[in-house]
């Protein structure tokens, strides 16, 4: 009977904390997804947030501008809350495709707490030979 309460105690904080959810997709931030700009993205959007805010932001100072995953399977951009990981695990991420992050989904507002993240290798060094 005790293994049973544990059992059941165990399920219900893993069902409490929300649906475990594992998407792969385009990762970039927020206002670089609602303009449609997901390669032609600059990346000052990752520090401060807009196109040419460094012109108005101090150096160094990083705003925090929110992520989010744009999965091609769903066709939805989902918010990510990285509080959990530092976000200089999202540095070599972010503008890349096939990233795949992992975490509990909240469906009400369609936000990613992420536990976890894989980013695919970089792209290997080419030497293009031949003529133009």
């Amino acid at each position: 009977m005790k293994k049973f309460f544990l059992l059941l105690t165990a399920a219900a904080i893993v069902f409490a904390e929300g649906e475990s959810i594992e998407k792969s997709g385009f990762l970039t931030t927020q206002a670089c997804a609602d303009s449609g700009a997901f390669t032609d993205c600059h990346m000052e959007n990752y520090v401060c947030g807009s196109d040419e805010c460094y012109l108005a932001t101090e150096v160094g100072v990083d705003h925090n501008t929110p992520l989010v995953l744009f999965s091609h399977d769903d066709g939805v951009v989902y918010k990510l809350d990285i509080s959990a990981l530092p976000r200089s695990r999202f540095d070599m991420s972010v503008n890349r495709n096939a990233v795949t992050v992992t975490g509990e989904y909240d469906a009400d507002t369609e936000t990613i707490t992420v536990r976890g993240l894989k980013s695919p290798p970089p792209p290997k060094k080419s030497f293009f030979k031949g003529c133009l």
